[in-house]
């Protein structure tokens, strides 16, 4: 059955050109409700505040079931929003565009078709090149993320963590300017997972490419990005923005005391969003408690 989204909050309209800012992607009181069981409502995003230029890597970092994956698809435009202003270039984001890519956290691969035309799937459905060009855009692209021994290969051939490079090169082919990622290196084991931060690091390194980024791995969080974004648990807010100021490439960071320095600031941003939002949920049920005859 289908949940029909609703919003208990109030509304404020969303129109071309609303921001009042130069930010590239621009997030304003942005919240996203639903209908749960026996007509309760779910508010899984509550009021995001978000300012992102052109060229950042931001991180949204947060507990499972905070809302993170919730935002990603609001900015995709696969979810619309409940209420707030959500911009991209000045215009209201109601839904996807070229000007976006969503890397998932299960590489989606088609399995009939071999490693080349998986990447070159999404060009010919949007007709944006011709065959040929689109093979070679696709080649370009498997030599970037170190598979074009691969190319004629098909996905069960491959191991997971090729299979998510494959799966980041299919979302570049269409040359998006904003790439979202929600949390594609997960299923992948450490070693492999290092390598592909790496990686796409060198590939976010163009000015013109902005990547979103969800993940629940503080490690990650600072390796990659620029700027982390705090999330408490459901109802997701933003709690605290940390900038990074690591040196890129950081191919050799992670042991490093500045490194450590920001993982625990992190981590103790989290433990305490984590502390708040046990005593709200305390004293709710409390109140629950006192209201039951």
């Amino acid at each position: 059955m289908a949940i029909a989204r609703v919003s208990t909050l109030p509304e404020t309209p969303v129109e071309a050109g609303l921001g009042g800012t130069s930010s590239y992607l621009y997030a304003s009181k942005v919240s996203v409700a639903y209908a749960g069981r026996d007509a309760d409502i779910v508010t899984a995003i509550d009021r995001i505040d978000l300012s992102i230029d052109r060229g950042e890597f931001v991180c949204l970092l947060g507990p499972s079931g905070c809302g993170k994956t919730t935002f990603l698809n609001v900015v995709a435009g696969f979810l619309p929003v409940s209420s707030g202003v959500l911009t991209l270039k000045g215009k209201a984001i109601d839904r996807p565009g070229p000007d976006r890519a969503m890397v998932f956290q299960q590489p989606g691969l088609l399995p009939w078709r071999d490693v080349l035309h998986n990447v070159t799937f999404g060009l010919e459905m949007s007709g944006r090149m011709r065959r040929r060009e689109a093979i070679v855009r696709a080649g370009e692209l498997l030599e970037l993320v170190g598979l074009a021994e691969f190319a004629r290969s098909f996905p069960h051939q491959l191991s997971g963590g090729m299979q998510q490079r494959v799966n980041l090169a299919r979302a570049l082919a269409v040359r998006p300017e904003l790439l979202l990622l929600d949390e594609p290196f997960a299923s992948v084991d450490a070693q492999t997972r290092e390598s592909l931060q790496a990686e796409l690091l060198a590939i976010c390194k163009a000015p013109e490419v902005t990547a979103l980024f969800v993940t629940h791995d503080i490690g990650e969080a600072v390796f990659l990005a620029d700027r982390i974004c705090i999330l408490t648990s459901r109802p997701g807010r933003i709690v605290r923005e940390v900038r990074v100021r690591l040196p890129k490439p950081r191919d050799e960071v992670r042991l490093k005391p500045e490194f450590l320095a920001y993982v625990q600031e992190v981590s103790g941003v989290l433990r305490s969003a984590a502390a708040t939002a046990g005593k709200s949920e305390n004293r709710e049920e409390k109140r629950h408690g006192d209201d039951r005859p």
